[in-house]
């Protein structure tokens, strides 16, 4: 400072000059000091306000339920393209055909493959019922030899009763041969000693003789006779035996070829089930070469081209999207915002290139949204780091667009607490989540568990 000026501290008041006094009492300041005044005013009042919590999301168009969704149909086996019978745009009813391949696998070139495997499922049928009939016939074979053992074993029971009873009458005619051999020796001895004495003739005495004689010799034959009876018991006996044994190896042969049939035609039997099953494969494959659609829809696009082209089991061939479907939308929202959102919550969903006026804080004044209530949330994080929300029409609420189609762009908000205006801004200024809070249909149920 050069300090020129002879007083440094001069006061000037504005009241001393009429010029600035009369610019100060202009009315257009005075209006305008008004307005300042009356927005401050407002703008407190502002802050006073209910502005409605919310959570917003961006997604798509999807449909409700996952069979209602564009879908590829692939191929179930290796094949050649041989001819396409749909372009895309078209559309098909469930069951017409897309496409039909050739096939390529050497296994499977015979064109009769089909009849022949059902010829040899045929044969082996027969050949199935044949040892059924002849495991029937063996069955038939062992009653028959056990009855006919039965019979012969009492033949044989029969022959040494027999010769029991026949060694017992042996026995007593031995007996009185024995009796009549001693008679006759006391009568030889009898008439000896009287002829001795004078008293009998020698003639009688000879008779006598003769008759003892006659009746040793018999005695020896009837001996002869009681062995032979015994021998014919020894002989049934080893009869019983050779009968047991006989018919035993019989009936085991017999039960043993039953065996080795009834195996044969288990064999047989599991040779038949693999032919059969051999048969209803060669029969599907053969309903495969025909490519059909598994749902009435329209065909989108085509991932294959061309004629003579080989592809692989399970390649993509073309892709449909349903006739009919349930219309949804799927949102993204934060990790943050997750424990806020539960199924059956309400939403207002706005649609891309569909006309709308959107408050987020305050719903009653937004114009072009939608109802709608979670009806899924997704528990696991999506490759975007957000969570997967679906949405559904709320039917209580005005009816989605008709003209919306799969996959366009949609916005969400989830409508939370209502606060006032300045809470809101003091909370986002914070970086405070918004209210946690539960739908009152979870509170009704929590005070009657109470």
């Amino acid at each position: 400072m050069l300090n020129i000026s002879k007083d440094n501290n001069i006061i000037i008041s504005p009241g001393q000059y009429t010029s600035i006094t009369n610019v100060a009492r202009r009315p257009h300041y005075k209006i305008l000091n008004k307005i300042i005044i009356g927005f401050l005013l407002f703008a407190v009042a502002c802050l006073f306000l209910p502005w409605t919590q919310n959570i917003s999301g961006s997604g798509s168009v999807t449909t409700l339920k996952p069979d209602q969704r564009p879908q590829t149909v692939h191929n179930a086996i290796a094949g050649r393209i041989e001819k396409w019978f749909v372009k895309e745009g078209d559309f098909v009813k469930k069951g017409d055909t897309i496409l039909f391949i050739s096939e390529i696998k050497e296994d499977y070139f015979d064109p009769n493959l089909v009849g022949n495997t059902k010829d040899q499922v045929d044969a082996k049928k027969m050949a199935l019922e044949s040892y059924e009939d002849k495991v029937g016939s063996l069955n038939v074979q062992a009653q028959s030899l056990n009855t006919e053992r039965e019979l012969k074993l009492q033949q044989a029971q029969n022959k040494i009763k027999q010769a029991h009873l026949k060694i017992k009458s042996d026995s007593m005619d031995l007996e009185a041969i024995k009796t009549q051999l001693r008679i006759a020796q006391t009568q030889f001895t009898r008439s000896t000693a009287l002829n001795s004495e004078g008293l009998k003739p020698l003639t009688d005495v000879e008779q006598k003789k003769l008759k003892l004689q006659e009746s040793e010799a018999y005695i020896i034959t009837q001996q002869n006779k009681l062995l032979s009876s015994k021998n014919e018991l020894i002989n049934a006996k080893v009869e019983i035996n050779r009968i047991t044994a006989e018919y035993a190896e019989k009936i085991s042969k017999s039960r043993s070829d039953k065996f080795t049939a009834l195996s044969t035609q288990y064999d047989t039997k599991a040779q038949v089930n693999k032919l059969q099953n051999q048969y209803v494969n060669y029969s599907i494959r053969n309903g495969l070469y025909y490519i059909t659609a598994p749902q009435s829809g329209y065909v989108n696009r085509a991932l294959l081209a061309g004629l003579g082209e080989t592809i692989k089991e399970g390649t993509p061939v073309i892709s449909i999207m349903p006739q009919s479907y349930d219309i949804a939308v799927e949102t993204y929202v934060e990790p943050i915002d997750l424990p806020l959102v539960h199924r059956g919550a309400r939403v207002r969903v706005w649609f891309d290139g569909w006309p709308r006026i959107v408050f987020s804080g305050w719903p009653g004044l937004s114009y072009g949204t939608f109802g709608g209530k979670v009806v899924a949330i997704e528990n696991f994080i999506s490759p975007n780091g957000k969570y997967r929300i679906l949405i559904a029409p709320d039917g209580h609420d005005n009816e989605w667009p008709k003209q919306l189609s799969i996959g366009a762009g949609a916005q969400s908000i989830a409508l939370l607490e209502t606060v006032s205006v300045w809470y809101e801004m003091w909370r986002n200024l914070n970086g405070f989540p918004p209210n946690y809070y539960k739908s009152d249909e979870k509170a009704a149920n929590g005070k009657e568990k109470k």
